[in-house]
Parts: C-alpha cells; sequence; structure tokens
C-alpha cells in the first residue's frame, strides 16, 4: 500500500479580514491620538449681510424642502436664524431630533448662504428653544377668545346666540 501525499494544502489558508470580534469584544488598548486643527481665517473675505438676507435663504431652503424632502421640512420648519453679529449666527433649535436632520442639510445651507453674502468667517451657533419654538394649533375657540379680550361685547353676542366653536 503506498500513501499519497499532496504537494499543496488542500484547506484554504485563512484571511484576515482586519476586523477581530474578539478585540473589539476585549477592546485592546490602543491610545486613540486627538488631533485639532486650527482654521485661520485671515484673509478670508467679510462683506456685510443683514437680516433681511438671512431670512430670505433661510425661505427659500423651506420652501425648496416642502417639495422635496417634506419630512426634513416638517421637522425644521419651526427652526429660527438670528443674526446676533457680523459673524455670528445663531440657530435655535426645539429638541434634539429636529437639530439632528438640520444636520443632514445644514452644511449645504451653510456653504450656500456663506457663497451668497460672500461672508466666508461666519459661525453658526446652536441653542436649544423649548419656549419660543413650540407650535401652537389654533382652534376656532382660540381665535375668539382672542377677539373678546379686545372686544368683550363678543362675550355677550356669544351668550346670547350660542355659538359652537369647537
Amino acid at each position: 500500500m503506498t500513501i499519497k501525499t499532496a504537494s499543496k494544502p488542500l484547506s484554504r489558508p485563512k484571511i484576515s479580514s482586519g476586523f477581530s470580534i474578539n478585540s473589539f469584544i476585549n477592546k485592546e488598548d490602543k491610545q486613540e491620538v486627538e488631533e485639532t486643527v486650527v482654521v485661520k481665517n485671515d484673509h478670508l473675505q467679510e462683506h456685510h449681510f443683514t437680516d433681511t438676507d438671512l431670512q430670505a435663504e433661510w425661505n427659500l431652503l423651506l420652501m425648496q424642502l416642502r417639495t422635496k424632502e417634506p419630512f426634513v421640512f416638517n421637522a425644521i420648519k419651526s427652526f429660527k436664524l438670528v443674526k446676533v453679529s457680523e459673524k455670528v449666527i445663531q440657530v435655535l433649535y426645539p429638541s434634539e431630533s429636529a437639530k439632528a436632520e438640520f444636520d443632514k442639510i445644514s452644511g449645504e445651507f451653510f456653504n450656500h448662504f456663506k457663497r451668497k453674502v460672500n461672508n466666508y468667517t461666519i459661525e453658526f451657533d446652536y441653542k436649544k428653544d423649548h419656549e419660543n419654538l413650540k407650535i401652537e394649533v389654533v382652534t376656532k375657540k382660540k381665535i375668539f377668545e382672542k377677539f373678546v379680550e379686545i372686544n368683550p361685547l363678543l362675550k355677550d353676542l356669544d351668550d346670547l346666540m350660542k355659538f359652537d366653536l369647537t
């Protein structure tokens, strides 16, 4: 009886994928290096822009989003953009989830705005604002109550006529 031997191994060689589950689970001690990038903007253009320019571009963006991406539009329609100074625009947002949706399109909007007004030193400051950004549903009853504050005789008319304000 003769024994046959192969010149090459019959199985495939073990190939590493570069990702090891064991190393991920064990969290090998690797030092992460943090790099800070300092951008000098001494040579960037700083042209004047008004709050009207800012609001016009914001409303244009909202109109475009209304048709293209209604989900993002509904998330960010209650945002307020306020010009604080020549270099700072404050973005007031109602919730973190809305801000997450805004982050998807913010880079494109900010770059477009900087190019439009030719001011590349603008910084955007985010601020969470609960009270001013809540959208109130205005019903017929609430409208009537506001009118009663202006003209109290409407209350007497309501008592006499029994208006249905539901």
